[in-house]
């Protein structure tokens, strides 16, 4: 069974790969059907006096030849070329000279220039290669249409070399025509299609673009989120706060049990107030929107559980998502502290230089702050990294700790 099997699979193999199967026919096809293609282009090396004549015409002819190319390679060989821009094409006489000015123009020229006419050679050669091997594979089958002198029996046993070596040729060609095909599909893919590193660039571009306007909607809905909880819910909570208070105040004959769950009633009010304040503060504060970095910054230093040191030197405010990501950075690196760091007074230095916003972060307690330990720093890390900037911790132990957090300002 197993000799068997091996036997089917060689079989099976042969037939694929052999001279009249399909994947040769293609092959053939497609590095014959270079020739007409390459005809544009050898005129300019068949007739030397009027190749600058051939080469403006080639230039002119270029969109239509990349044209046929991606169609040849798209029907017979099945591999689909990525078309170029259509910012990139001569549609109208007023895009003529930027079509001129792409690389993309230029390197499909040369394509046209250089590959396309070696690919015509190899379409030739091919052809040749499987005349030459039906002929010499099949010449005992014409050898009596030879003159008497090249016919006779002393010719039978140069007839067998003659035969094995045409048998060995039509072999040899479908492999041979693959190997141009690959080669020209390479230098197609080069030079006929995008320029992978500036498509790549363009990509990694729209993506920044894409996040950045991710990073600008989450934002605004963070606001408006804000401004929800602020102009509704905090306002019926106050307003329920106030009217408990008054019913406090002025209900003086109600039964103990009564003013009990009143001012049970007004404390969690209260509460809930103060809760959702901070709630508020989380999602975006409307100080920041309203008088920027330096007093939401100067709020959290008056808020925090001990001194804090602030200064702030911008010459102008970074866009509102920077603005945020800074207001948090040193939220929750004020919060680190508090919880952590055992520190008396902490340093916070929050400045602008060019298009950058470099915000520093020293506090005079243990030190000895791992990202690798806890969720805080890493999530200073994650909201950092959200706007390609950058976050270097430095905390020794026994400190002092310093945070160095830098923002690009163009988002």
């Amino acid at each position: 069974m197993g000799l068997s099997g091996a036997l089917r699979r060689t079989t099976r193999w042969i037939a694929g790969h052999a001279p009249w199967s399909a994947w040769a026919w293609r092959s053939t096809a497609f590095t014959v059907a270079a020739l007409p293609m390459a005809l544009p282009a050898a005129a300019a090396f068949l007739f030397p006096k009027a190749a600058a004549l051939t080469l403006f015409v080639l230039l002119i002819l270029t969109p239509l030849l990349t044209l046929l190319q991606r169609s040849r390679f798209r029907e017979l060989l099945e591999r689909e070329i990525p078309a170029v821009s259509r910012g990139q094409r001569p549609l109208r006489p007023s895009a003529l000279p930027a079509w001129l000015r792409a690389e993309s123009t230029w390197r499909q020229y040369g394509y046209h220039l250089l590959v396309s006419p070696l690919a015509g050679i190899g379409g030739a050669l091919i052809v040749l290669a499987w005349a030459c091997g039906f002929a010499g594979a099949s010449v005992y089958g014409w050898s009596w249409m030879l003159p008497a002198e090249y016919g006779g029996p002393g010719w039978t046993g140069r007839y067998d070399t003659v035969t094995v070596l045409g048998a060995l040729l039509l072999l040899a060609t479908p492999w041979l025509a693959a190997a141009l095909a690959r080669l020209d599909a390479f230098a197609a893919a080069a030079l006929l299609g995008p320029n992978r590193a500036k498509e790549l660039e363009r990509r990694v571009e729209d993506l920044a673009e894409s996040r950045a306007d991710v990073l600008d909607a989450a934002d605004l809905e963070r606001r408006r989120i804000e401004r929800d909880l602020h102009d509704g819910a905090q306002q019926r909570l106050v307003a329920l706060a106030m009217n408990l208070g008054i019913a406090r105040a002025t209900l003086t004959d109600l039964p103990p049990e009564a003013k009990a769950v009143i001012d049970e009633a007004h404390r969690e009010a209260k509460e809930a107030i103060e809760e959702l304040n901070s709630l508020v503060r989380g999602l975006h504060p409307a100080v920041l929107e309203d008088r920027g970095l330096d007093a939401a910054l100067s709020g959290i230093a008056a808020r925090a559980p001990l001194p804090v040191e602030l200064t702030v030197e911008l010459a102008r405010r970074p866009g509102p998502t920077v603005e945020a990501v800074a207001y948090f950075v040193v939220s929750e690196a004020l919060a680190n502290v508090a919880k952590h760091a055992k520190a008396s007074r902490c340093r916070v230095d929050a400045r602008r230089d060019a298009d950058l916003l470099r915000i520093t972060v020293t506090d005079d307690g243990v030190g000895g702050a791992d990202p690798a330990r806890g969720t805080g720093l890493v999530g200073l890390r994650k909201r950092v990294g959200s706007v390609d900037g950058t976050i270097v911790i430095n905390s020794p132990l026994g400190g002092p700790t310093v945070v160095t957090v830098e923002l690009p300002c163009g988002l």
